[in-house]
């Protein structure tokens, strides 16, 4: 029987490997460079699973987690409309 509270945990697992496959794609793109880069992806994937996971952090009422997630949001957030704003230039993303 699927309960609010395995309907949670599994939105904080969702969020968590979101979050992790932000690693997996940066580390895939950097092989394949042959140098370190930070595909677009990474921001998304970035983005999805902070906010998936600060959802997660509000319904445990975790303000430590819920503040952590909710201040890497910003960042991604920014970096994302550095992105954009470069493209839009001319400049590679």
């Amino acid at each position: 029987m699927m309960t609010a509270n395995t309907i949670w945990l599994g939105i904080g697992f969702l969020g968590q490997l979101l979050f992790t496959s932000r690693f997996l794609v940066q580390w895939i793109a950097s092989e394949r460079a042959r140098r370190s880069v930070v595909p677009l992806a990474f921001w998304w994937f970035s983005l999805a699973g902070g906010a998936t996971l600060l959802a997660y952090a509000i319904w445990r009422r975790d303000p430590v987690f819920a503040v952590g997630q909710a201040s890497g949001l910003v960042i991604y957030t920014r970096n994302l409309m550095l992105i954009g704003r470069g493209t839009r230039q001319g400049k590679p993303a």
